[in-house]
């Protein structure tokens, strides 16, 4: 006996209607429209899983590449600066969570070369501690940063400020820092402090605002300039950067003193809230694509019932209830539904896992370049698929497929089996 012998006949009358058949061009019509249906559901389901997959990659790159130049956390000290850093990193280690420390300072500032004026973001950093937080000294493309070294006064910039100021290595710029009063004058009364420096080296993190707003310099240097006597904080590496939001909670709870910390996610929170605000319009979008090709299940349904009437008007009087009427098309279309939804999931995932493959072959065939190297810092489509995304979809397909078939199974509940049996 064949499984679907042991299932309720409302499932096996779904599953014939379902196969429709191609002894009549009506039969063959609905057949047709079903299986357009199917198509529709699949290929939405497909795109969608896709495009998100796309999104999550992109973010995850622009994430590594941001966490190359940022720390998992910062730690600051609320007056300005800290002068027990060093406790503050014991305290900070105590958390197993925490692998690593380092001290930084901070400072705004404006750099100077041939007319040519960029603002900055100074950080004075150990050379030899910072490789334990970050991941910048990976990222050099010219010189060295351990030729950041005290009392040396060289800076290390990033390629995009390199450029636009139209220097390299070696080179001399000026640093112009924020006024400070005059020595013996009131306070209302203010100096400009300028500084030369040397290029020592140029890095390319691959994120634009790191690349053209940020400078690098021995934290002694650093401090010397911004006239403090101490860190600002400390920068701390942890062995689950998704983790960082809780550990920075706890270390606000551990740690002595008047700190103030963040995590990595709060240092970009508008750029991380943008992301996660176009996946979700995207989902919404590319969902309506299926919802449509789901609704057309209402039109192929309803064909399917004008068509059956008879064989409805039959069942009611072998004694089948309305509600089992209604099981047997909802059961026709859900599997529709269902079988859209595992070839859409089966497509979908099969392009997310090998569109590193995919798009370098359509390029090729068609002479075309997606993204420019030059535009967008990378020259192949990330893709990161995620399981749950997959479900998600999946199960929205389903579900759409199946509120499709609501009106159509009520509407075949109410047949009456007189006026049906009328004309046959």
């Amino acid at each position: 006996m064949s499984i679907t012998h042991k299932l309720p006949y409302e499932w096996q009358v779904g599953l014939r209607y379902t196969r429709a058949g191609k002894r009549s061009g009506r039969n063959s019509f609905i057949s047709f429209i079903s299986m357009a249906s199917v198509a529709g559901i699949a290929l939405g389901v497909a795109a969608l899983i896709v495009v998100l997959s796309v999104m999550n990659g992109f973010q995850k790159e622009v994430t590594a590449r941001m966490l190359s130049v940022l720390a998992h956390v910062e730690v600051f000290d609320v007056r300005g600066e800290m002068p027990g850093w060093r406790t503050s990193v014991q305290e900070a280690l105590r958390n197993p969570e925490v692998r690593a420390a380092a001290p930084f300072a901070e400072t705004q500032a404006m750099l100077l070369s041939d007319g040519v004026m960029k603002p900055v973001l100074l950080r004075g950093i150990d050379p030899v501690q910072e490789p334990r937080v970050s991941d910048v000294g990976k990222h050099m493309r010219e010189g060295r940063f351990e030729a950041l070294q005290p009392g040396s006064f060289k800076v290390v910039i990033g390629r995009a400020l390199a450029n636009s100021l139209d220097v390299k290595v070696g080179d001399r710029l000026t640093l112009l820092m924020a006024s400070v009063p005059a020595p013996g004058t009131a306070s209302g009364g203010t100096l400009p402090r300028t500084r030369p420096l040397t290029v020592a080296g140029i890095f390319e993190a691959g994120h634009f605002e790191f690349d053209s707003s940020l400078a690098f310099a021995n934290i002694e240097d650093a401090q010397g300039l911004a006239g403090v006597a101490a860190p600002a904080g400390i920068r701390l590496r942890l062995a689950d950067m998704q983790g960082a939001p809780r550990v920075a909670a706890e270390l606000q709870r551990s740690m002595s003193g008047e700190l103030f910390i963040r995590d990595w996610s709060k240092v970009n929170a508008i750029w991380f809230a943008a992301v996660e605000s176009q996946k979700r319009m995207m989902f919404i979008i590319l969902t309506m694509i299926v919802a449509v090709a789901a609704f057309n299940l209402v039109s192929t349904l309803v064909m399917t019932v004008r068509d059956k009437q008879s064989d409805i008007a039959i069942l009611r009087t072998l004694g089948a209830s309305p509600r089992s009427i209604m099981t047997i098309f909802m059961v026709q279309g859900t599997l529709v539904g269902v079988l859209g939804a595992l070839l859409g999931v089966s497509l979908g995932v099969a392009v997310a896992l090998n569109i590193d493959v995919i798009v370098p072959f359509i390029e090729r065939s068609f002479k075309v370049q997606f993204l420019s190297q030059e535009v967008y810092l990378i020259s192949e489509i990330p893709s990161q698929l995620r399981w749950a995304d997959v479900g998600w979809i999946g199960g929205v397909a389903v579900l759409l497929a199946f509120v499709a078939t609501l009106y159509p199974s009520w509407s075949a509940s109410r047949v009456k089996p007189a006026e049906a049996l009328r004309y046959e």
